[in-house]
């Protein structure tokens, strides 16, 4: 884990209040970790037990804890590193992405600058699904790279997982305009290359990030106060909905929520 990845985590814990962490006490050196695996981040629960300022040897490579597997695509020598069960779709990411082309399927293309598909491991075992792209999304064509997108990253991060380990994406590939509400013919258009997205992942589980997200994907139309923080099994995969973070940076106090339905992610992702 680098200083920065450290950091981050340490910013996020602080931001939703986590002030003390426990501290793994007589614990022999943990086994070598295989190459598919990432660190845990933190231990599953946070009493007041240690100073925050003991994270850094807890959280360093090496430190005792479960894992979170996670899916790579292909390892250096190319090799597939983990074989998924499988109930995926024979379609690429890459091959749905060319069936969208120049996508001029609803209005929106008129005012969008880029069009912006997702982004991360083909083959993760989580994904992120947001609303729609931000004025900085449609600059450059990569989904959560604004303020909101820096404050996912610190999301991914607090639960041992990279970027690079997730895949994210949103319900629509461009921008409306004034970061509107999406209307429904767009969400029409847009939600079968969702949809093929998520069969050719095939994720244990699906992180819906907002009330629009969670609805679109879940189908409910039911607050997201209510429907955060609890699975739904869908065609084999796991769903969860979360705050978005946008909604986060105006209403900084739900971040211990999350946190909370972070931790549930995390150990669905470490159960046996």
């Amino acid at each position: 884990m680098s200083t920065d990845e450290l950091i981050a985590q340490l910013e996020f814990l602080r931001d939703i209040g986590v002030r003390h962490l426990e501290v793994p006490r007589n614990v022999q050196a943990p086994e070598p970790a295989p190459p598919a695996t990432v660190p845990r981040a933190v231990p599953a629960e946070v009493p007041a037990d240690a100073p925050l300022e003991t994270l850094a040897a807890i959280l360093k490579p090496g430190s005792p804890g479960p894992s979170v597997p996670v899916r790579r695509a292909e390892s250096d020598a190319g090799d597939s590193v983990t074989e998924k069960i499988d109930m995926t779709s024979s379609e690429t990411l890459d091959a749905i992405r060319q069936d969208l082309g120049d996508c001029q399927r609803c209005h929106l293309a008129g005012g969008r600058t880029n069009i912006v598909y997702g982004a991360g491991n083909p083959r993760a075992r989580l994904v992120f699904v947001g609303e729609a792209p931000g004025s900085e999304e449609d600059r450059q064509g990569l989904p959560f790279v604004g303020r909101a997108g820096q404050l996912l990253t610190k999301i991914i991060e607090s639960i041992g997982l990279t970027r690079d380990d997730v895949y994210i994406c949103n319900v629509l590939k461009c921008r409306p305009p004034g970061n509107r509400n999406p209307e429904p013919a767009e969400v029409e258009a847009c939600s079968p290359f969702l949809k093929r997205q998520l069969q050719s992942i095939h994720p244990d589980i699906v992180c819906c990030l907002g009330t629009f997200a969670a609805q679109t994907v879940l189908g409910m139309k039911v607050p997201i106060s209510k429907l955060r923080g609890e699975f739904h099994q869908i065609d084999g995969i796991r769903y969860i909905a979360t705050f978005h973070p946008a909604y986060l940076l105006r209403n900084p106090e739900k971040k211990r929520e999350v946190w909370d339905d972070m931790k549930k992610i995390r150990a669905e992702l470490t159960a046996p």
